[in-house]
């Protein structure tokens, strides 16, 4: 089903490396088409096992380029039992951007999709794309074309990027790197810094440190690479390829920084097939909606919460772009999503899932604060572990002190409405003047027990108030 942020219910994939040849010889290889075909057959298997209702199949660069991609792809079609569509260079720079644009928030930069048989360059601002471009420079391409030589591979690259004019527009701007060599290299990336968080969409560099570290991945020896497990030993041939792509973009562009996308031209065809008002509603907090939903004990309550936590931040005067206030939304939604665990692995097991959760539509900033925020939620404002240390490194001490404020709102509000809708709105809480007030109607006093006191008095001490629980 067609969704804004889709649920991946079966994601597989196959290196069949069609490309591998077809610069010196100018045809796939037997031996690829034969695992290319025998992946399709298995594909249409699972696909009728799991009742996918449509198929899309889109042929790239390696069969664009290949004097036997017309019997190739007639024998696919075969295979899978659905016309493939082959695509130019342009449409899918296209759909690589539109991919792009599904999985951020407000993308502006340059998408850059490097597959096996080429790269494609095209820019994104404002949720449109510019016109793409495609050079025949992907990483089976510049194995082949080069023979092997790292000399030649260069030459080749500089020589391809100066018909693209689309680097110019690189230049101050982020350079979102789509494609799994690309993925890989971050993955060595985050391997080498002990990052503390193991996704790859949103993972960003600042250009400076990824020279320095291409320069590394150039140099090593193939062993070295051998030993990352982390890489599949498909792609590790490749990796110097797409450095050496990477780094002459770099050099040219003289982009910002390097976002990695794990989205990219499959998630494009979807995006396109959405209405323009789904086009435009936001990814995570779609999924957020969505987790709500499945995993809250009253999913009206979330609507209550964010009003509550709302109206205590307003009040106290706290400005709303630390965080901004869609994750402040987001994080009400996530809030109940671990009362099924054991009340002792509540706070762990949310921030796992909420850490490695496949989210669209906020950087590693945002995914860190929304996890860490459950986290205290859940096992309290002193508590820590090695996961939550490291997810800490990645914020700005602003936001980690406001999932700090807002774990502290939650632990007040659930021990008050146990989660359940009809009880928030009727005990306001606000700042008024140096005070945090908690007022409760007669029927409702029963719930001003110690332990909301003690969490009461908790929250105004971040706030930095004094509190008082009074009556309406």
């Amino acid at each position: 089903m067609l969704a804004r942020a889709p649920a991946q219910v079966f994601n597989e994939k196959e290196m069949a490396g069609l490309g591998r040849q077809v610069a010196s010889t100018g045809r796939l290889a037997d031996d690829a088409i034969a695992k290319a075909i025998n992946a399709l057959v298995r594909f249409r298997i699972l696909c009728e096992a799991i009742q996918v209702g449509q198929l899309r199949v889109i042929a790239t660069a390696a069969v664009r380029y290949a004097s036997n991609g017309p019997d190739f792809i007639a024998r696919a079609e075969d295979a899978i039992g659905q016309p493939i569509e082959l695509i130019s260079g342009g449409r899918e720079a296209v759909l690589s951007g539109l991919g792009v644009i599904s999985g951020f928030d407000r993308p502006d930069g340059v998408v850059g999709d490097l597959g096996g048989g080429s790269l494609e360059l095209i820019s994104v601002k404002d949720g449109g794309v510019g016109q793409g471009a495609s050079a025949p420079i992907g990483g089976l391409a510049l194995l082949d074309r080069s023979k092997g030589s790292l000399r030649a591979a260069e030459k080749i690259v500089k020589d391809e990027l100066d018909k693209l004019p689309q680097l110019s527009a690189m230049k101050g701007r982020d350079f979102y790197a789509v494609g799994g060599t690309w993925r890989a290299l971050a993955t060595l990336h985050q391997h080498r810094a002990a990052y503390p968080l193991n996704v790859m969409h949103g993972y960003a560099v600042p250009t400076r440190d990824v020279a320095d570290f291409i320069k590394l991945v150039e140099r090593a020896d193939a062993s070295v690479l051998d030993a990352i497990d982390s890489v599949s030993s498909a792609r590790r041939p490749l990796l110097v390829y797409g450095a050496l792509v990477l780094d002459e973009l770099i050099k040219r562009g003289k982009p910002r920084g390097i976002v990695i996308s794990a989205q990219g031209v499959r998630e494009g065809l979807l995006h396109e097939q959405l209405s323009p008002e789904e086009q435009n509603t936001d990814p995570l907090l779609q999924a957020a909606r969505d987790y709500n939903l499945l995993r809250a004990r009253d999913p009206r309550h979330a609507a209550e919460l964010i009003a509550w936590t709302g109206g205590i931040l307003e009040t106290a005067g706290l400005p709303q772009d630390e965080p901004s206030g869609r994750l402040v939304e987001t994080v009400c939604l996530l809030s109940d999503i671990g009362w099924r665990a054991h009340p002792d692995y509540r706070g762990e097991q949310s921030m796992n899932v909420i850490a490695h959760a496949y989210f669209t539509g906020i950087d590693h900033v945002g995914r860190a604060f929304l996890a860490l925020t459950i986290f205290h939620r859940y096992a309290g404002m002193k508590a820590n572990s090695p996961a939550a240390a490291g997810l800490k490194t990645l914020l700005p001490p602003a936001v980690l002190m406001r999932a700090l404020l807002i774990a502290a709102i939650f632990r007040v509000a659930y021990l008050l409405s146990a989660g359940m809708a009809g009880i928030l709105p009727r005990i306001p809480a606000a700042c008024v003047d140096n005070r945090l007030l908690l007022r409760f109607p007669g029927d409702l006093s029963a719930l001003a027990s110690e332990r909301v006191e003690g969490r009461l008095k908790q929250l105004a001490k971040l706030l930095g108030r004094d509190f008082e629980i009074g009556k309406l």
